[in-house]
């Protein structure tokens, strides 16, 4: 049996974009000596509705019962990569975006370490959603472009162009 080829398989991984106020929280790790900042979140298991995925992997990063969310997760980007990774045959990675928000006393009671077994351990920090421009993100979504952080978008800007080897490098 031969391994896959890359990107003949698609993984589907839902992110929040998760605001307190003007606030967004990212999780932090250091890789190679750069700083990598990401949204949390993390693969839909196969046959799993894709708010029930959101709301288990927000639970598991960072303790977010996602009932306590200001209002519903709306779906904000979608955005398609096919990025040569470090490890295992890179699957295509089908991105979608939701942008949470909370209050503080939510805030308050999220853990602050997340720890991934693939990624190592990153830690909640929380930046002013115009200062994520300069970062390196992933997925890289626009964050900084919105006019406030319940600003509604245009449908037609929620497809973002892909990501693939000639325009994103992993750090």
């Amino acid at each position: 049996m031969t391994s896959a080829e890359p990107f003949t398989r698609i993984k589907i991984r839902v992110a929040a974009a998760l605001f307190n106020g003007e606030l967004v929280a990212l999780i932090h790790r250091t890789k190679n000596g750069q700083d990598q900042y990401t949204l949390p979140g993390g693969n839909v298991e196969p046959g799993e509705p894709l708010h029930h995925a959101l709301a288990r992997e927000l639970n598991e990063e960072l303790g977010l019962d996602l009932t306590k969310a200001i209002d519903a997760p709306r779906l904000t980007w979608i955005q398609d990569a096919m990025v040569t990774r470090p490890g295992p045959t890179p699957p295509r990675k089908l991105h979608l975006v939701f942008r949470v928000h909370i209050d503080n006393s939510t805030r308050a009671d999220l853990r602050t370490v997340e720890h991934d077994d693939t990624a190592g351990t990153g830690h909640l920090t929380w930046n002013h959603y115009k200062d994520t421009a300069g970062k390196a993100l992933f997925p890289p979504v626009p964050l900084a472009e919105l006019a406030t952080p319940t600003a509604p978008l245009d449908a037609a800007r929620a497809l973002l162009p892909s990501l693939d080897d000639t325009n994103y490098r992993w750090v």
